[in-house]
């Protein structure tokens, strides 16, 4: 990855993002079928574990590869995880940057390395 984000969604919020990868998961026939809640999650999951794999595999933490056309690697991996948290918000019409606000506010106020787990 050179660094420099797609000139076509540089200035989009993070919600015009969720409505985009939305509605292009629409126009891709990933909504021609329900799938349940956790069905969802599990390929979010998956997405992670694609990345934890690619480490094991020891590919670097910013290195972007290609398999014929198709981009891959930790990074690659990381955004298609957010991707999928994106297409998910829209569908159910979750408001996820007001919910990311929130949620970095309410850290902000947090003690540090509350909770004390070692991970």
């Amino acid at each position: 990855m050179d660094g420099q984000p797609c000139r076509k969604t540089v200035d989009l919020s993070i919600n015009d993002l969720v409505n985009e990868a939305h509605q292009n998961a629409i126009n891709k026939g990933w909504y021609e079928e329900p799938r349940t809640f956790g069905e969802v999650i599990a390929l979010m999951h998956s997405e992670l574990s694609e990345a934890l794999e690619d480490h094991r595999n020891g590919r670097g933490l910013q290195e972007v590869y290609f398999e014929g056309e198709k981009p891959c690697g930790i990074p690659v991996e990381l955004a298609d995880t957010v991707i999928r948290i994106f297409d998910t918000c829209g569908h159910l019409g979750i408001d996820l940057e007001t919910a990311i606000r929130i949620k970095m506010d309410y850290n902000a106020t947090r003690e540090i390395r509350h909770g004390g787990k070692k991970l």
